[in-house]
């Protein structure tokens, strides 16, 4: 049975820290209870890991706390293995179980903070992999039509940091697990220069265990564990431009590190915009972009959603007039009540 608790603290529930509180919270631990989400006071706001939120200090409704837990193989064909998680899972524990076993596919997205039922509605991705290469299902509840439903890839809408769970309109969808397909014929990603350069592969072929082991070190020399130094880890979306753009901004700044995309677009690097105009360590009263990592927005201690607003406002200010490039905020805004 649910049992709402009322005026409850989510300041350690958000990777931020930020000082927030819920009307009601309520802690999802059993599928059979899923249903009577739909039932709860609203507005009704989906919290995972906390990892990809910008929490106000009044929450508005009902927050519902999703620990479903479980993981196990629900099928082995000749395209893959393919994993189930609990969308209360968290995610990186997913990506170690994988590899535990000798199943790669999922080793470049290692360390990544926040849940399993998160993953595909960010459409998260790391080194040169984004999880929607890999998920084959995913089971929802439709907490406004009141039916379950299963999503295919293609339903879920893809694009980048993006899906249809989160263009849909806000506690529409409650995700309870996730489906991954991994390969049996596993072949590294090490498109990236961190990974193709690192020197474990001097001696020794890379295994999934052992690009497992290079991603986390590589993440934890750049970006600050949000249990020592709270953050949301990457707080804006590497902006794709049109090539005039590029072609403008490149021809004054050579070292502009740009990926072509498919559909004729240029991604620029969000972290290189933010360092040339100024922001990287640059602190904002209790809030700063990192000094290791100009992407990543941390909290020194005791900030509230209008501190990290400000910042991002202030960032994106910048960036625009020296480049005239908009930065979009990958996190999650809630309606404060």
């Amino acid at each position: 049975m649910l049992e709402p608790n009322p005026l409850a603290d989510l300041t350690q529930a958000n990777t931020l820290a930020l000082r927030a509180q819920a009307a009601r919270l309520v802690r999802l631990t059993a599928l059979t209870d899923v249903p009577a989400v739909a039932d709860l006071p609203g507005p009704v706001f989906i919290l995972g890991g906390g990892s990809n939120v910008v929490l106000p200090p009044q929450m508005a409704g009902t927050v519902v706390k999703v620990e479903l837990r479980g993981i196990r193989e629900v099928a082995s064909g000749p395209k893959g293995v393919i994993l189930e998680a609990g969308a209360g899972e968290s995610w990186h524990d997913f990506v170690a179980y994988g590899v535990a076993r000798g199943l790669g596919g999922l080793e470049n997205l290692a360390l990544i903070p926040g849940t399993v039922g998160a993953a595909p509605v960010q459409n998260i991705g790391a080194y040169g992999l984004e999880i929607s290469e890999r998920i084959v299902g995913v089971t929802t509840y439709d907490l406004k039509a009141h039916v379950w439903q299963e999503w295919t890839p293609q339903a879920c809408a893809f694009a980048y940091r993006d899906s249809a769970f989160k263009r849909a309109e806000p506690g529409r969808w409650l995700i309870t697990a996730v489906r991954v397909r991994l390969p049996h014929r596993w072949q590294p990603r090490l498109d990236y220069p961190d990974l193709r350069q690192h020197p474990a592969w001097a001696d020794t072929p890379p295994t999934p265990a052992a690009v497992f082991d290079a991603v986390c070190a590589i993440r934890r020399a750049k970006l600050p564990d949000p249990a020592v130094l709270p953050n949301a880890g990457s707080f804006f979306k590497n902006p794709v431009v049109d090539v005039p753009t590029y072609r403008a901004i490149a021809a004054s700044h050579a070292s502009l590190p740009a990926w072509p995309q498919a559909d004729g677009g240029v991604k620029l690097a969000a972290a290189w915009l933010i360092e040339q105009a100024g922001w990287k360590g640059r602190r904002l009263g209790a809030v700063g972009m990192h000094e290791r990592h100009a992407l990543v927005l941390v909290n020194h201690g005791g900030a509230n959603a209008d501190d990290v607003l400000r910042l991002s406002e202030a960032v994106q200010t910048a960036v625009r007039a020296r480049f005239g490039v908009g930065l979009e905020r990958e996190p999650v805004m809630p309606a404060a009540s």
